[in-house]
């Protein structure tokens, strides 16, 4: 439906994609991933037709209709129903239902939908625009960062609506369990190319990490011959008789691209300082209750203990009362009721994402490190900045400069500083990528101190939360459990009270029971099919590797053979030569064949897989 061609787009000196090649085929959804700053967004852009590239093309069918999300906010009817009903195809002008339905799923009442659209917040603004989108007869979505204005229902929600979606899709998203239940492949940008698998992000990296290695290996290899073939020319070019043979090393060399050293990506490596804590509670709240009127609480009568090591998240629709309890446990606001009583010796720090407001633009990414705390030390602040990817020049960028995304990781480096016993943190993924989200988990699991987090991120919440703080059901409650627990147990109000039979299941013929039956069915005809490949792959693996080394050992004795002048062996050793490549290419094309049809094979037992579980 749209393929890429030989893309090339450049900043300045610097190259965003090199000959990028890709393709999105008939109802493919493609999940985008790649670093912050590595393109994604560019590409959608450069897809869409709002940017211009260098060299290249993009093409696709005439007439193919891509439906993307708008910033900018042009509304002009009087209802947000109407609004959104703009979009129906010509036909389905008056089957205001389906805008209805819609809007419902992203987290309009009934009687939102009888708003004005003006009347809302930025949010729930681009969610009329996303429903816009989502209702329109598009053959293409292409949705860049949709959670970011979405909270965890409407995200659920989107993710079933997108499973459901019968055209194309591109996604970018830092949520790697969202993104991996809708897609039925990702790609990445990488190194300025692009990566494209059958599978998840999982299968992604893993490929990715594969063939780097295999690359990496390969180079090794090359430079050490290339060393060997240098010695040998530099040894024997003033020799008449070996004339013959140093020529043709000097043009194989020639000829020989060379294979650069891939160069180190860089990660978010960082780690929270614990102080240490030897009461066994840090705070407890005792009936708990704030509301910025009487008669609109967002929270009553909540009670719950934070403990040593406790890791708490919370959950729940947008302007529910998440931030506001942060806020009251960061005593950046009083409650209204109830109290809140911290041990006398505890260290908070706070991440909320309105802080970048506070950030001093004129400062540099250093000195608004070193200005989190009188005692810290310049090396100190510099380490941190590295840890958070600013390291050399970049240090020394304007806050004025730096993109949202930027900042964030300045807020996250200026929490660093202090050592603290308990972490509040507010939505802190917002603006990282994939890899940064998982630098961030890996921190917060090596923490030694307690965590409260605000997120609407499942795959944090999942690897996470030990303990849960929900806002749902027009109340507010504490669950003892993790959140798949949560999830099976009682789940989202808006979701339907039978957990047991929602989970998309409901929207299928088989029950659990048939579901298991048809999983262990197709497992056992993968494996049947399968293995046996599998099985000819390593042996094909092992016949290579023998056959290189032999080919090695003989390239070794004709190095040997011309120094000390072993005349039989130079007669007879670049005949064995040609016989053991001719053998190793027959080799090659094996294993290209075998290969290519087990990773044929193994997509279409993932396709199947993925029928099954919806």
């Amino acid at each position: 439906m749209i393929k890429i061609t030989d893309l090339n787009k450049s900043f300045g000196s610097r190259v965003l994609f090199d000959n990028l090649n890709m393709s999105v085929n008939e109802k493919e959804r493609v999940g985008l991933v790649g670093r912050n700053g590595h393109g994604k967004t560019t590409l959608f852009k450069i897809i869409l037709g709002e940017m211009e590239y260098d060299s290249g093309s993009v093409n696709m069918p005439k007439n193919y209709k891509i439906g993307y999300l708008e910033q900018h906010i042009n509304f002009t009817k009087q209802t947000a129903v109407d609004e959104v009903c703009l979009a129906l195809p010509d036909g389905e002008k008056d089957e205001k239902w389906k805008g209805e339905k819609i809007l419902s799923g992203l987290g309009f009442s009934s009687s939102d939908m009888l708003k004005n659209p003006l009347e809302f917040s930025g949010g729930y603004k681009l969610r009329i625009n996303l429903a816009k989108v989502l209702l329109s007869d598009a053959n293409m979505l292409m949705l860049d960062e949709p959670n970011n204005y979405l909270d965890i229902v409407a995200i659920r929600w989107l993710s079933g609506f997108l499973r459901s979606w019968k055209g194309e899709l591109m996604l970018i998203t830092h949520d790697r369990n969202f993104m991996d239940s809708v897609v039925t492949h990702c790609a990445a940008i990488h190194r300025a190319k692009a990566r494209k698998v059958m599978g998840n992000t999982r299968k992604l990296y893993e490929q990715i990490e594969k063939e780097e290695e295999i690359y990496e290996k390969t180079r090794q290899n090359q430079e050490k011959k290339k060393k060997q073939t240098e010695i040998f020319i530099r040894r024997f070019r003033a020799k008449a008789r070996l004339a013959g043979m140093v020529q043709s090393r000097i043009k194989c060399l020639e000829k020989q691209e060379t294979m650069e050293e891939l160069t180190e990506m860089e990660n978010l490596d960082f780690s929270f300082s614990a102080m240490p804590f030897h009461a066994a509670k840090m705070l407890g709240a005792h009936n708990l209750g704030f509301g910025y009127s009487p008669d609109n609480m967002l929270m009553q009568k909540l009670s719950f203990d934070v403990l040593k090591k406790d890791r708490i998240c919370v959950i729940g629709k947008n302007g529910k009362g998440k931030s506001t309890l942060l806020k009251l446990l960061a005593e950046r606001l009083t409650a209204v009721e109830g109290s809140i009583k911290k041990h006398p010796d505890l260290k908070t720090s706070y991440f909320v994402q309105s802080d970048s407001a506070n950030l001093v633009a004129q400062r540099t990414v250093f000195e608004e490190i070193m200005n989190a705390d009188n005692e810290c030390l310049p090396q100190k602040a510099r380490n941190i900045a590295g840890a958070m990817m600013f390291s050399g020049d970049d240090a020394a960028k304007k806050i004025e400069v730096l993109s949202g995304g930027e900042k964030s990781r300045v807020l996250l480096g200026k929490i660093l500083v202090k050592p603290c016993h308990l972490l509040l943190l507010d939505e802190p993924t917002n603006h990282l990528d994939m890899e940064s989200c998982e630098s961030l988990i890996e921190a917060v699991e090596e923490f030694e101190g307690s965590v409260i987090m605000v997120t609407h991120n499942e795959e944090l919440l999942h690897n996470i939360a030990q303990r849960l703080i929900i806002f749902d059901r027009g109340k507010v409650s504490v669950f003892e459990g993790c959140y798949r627990d949560f999830l099976d147990s009682r789940g989202w109000e808006d979701e339907g009270d039978d957990i047991k039979s929602k989970n998309d299941v409901k929207n299928k013929a088989f029950t659990r029971e048939e579901i298991k039956k048809q999983r262990a069915l197709l497992i056992q005809e993968k494996s049947k099919i399968l293995k046996p490949l599998e099985e000819s792959v390593l042996k094909l693996e092992k016949e290579i590797s023998a056959k290189e080394k032999e080919l090695h050992a003989n390239t070794e004795k004709l190095i040997s053979a011309s120094m000390e002048k072993d005349i039989e062996f130079l007669a007879e050793g670049p005949k064995t030569d040609k016989k053991l490549k001719a053998e190793l290419n027959t080799l090659y094309d094996k294993f290209s064949s075998v290969t290519e049809e087990f990773e044929k094979q193994s997509e279409y037992f993932n396709i199947k897989m993925m029928e099954i579980d919806g």
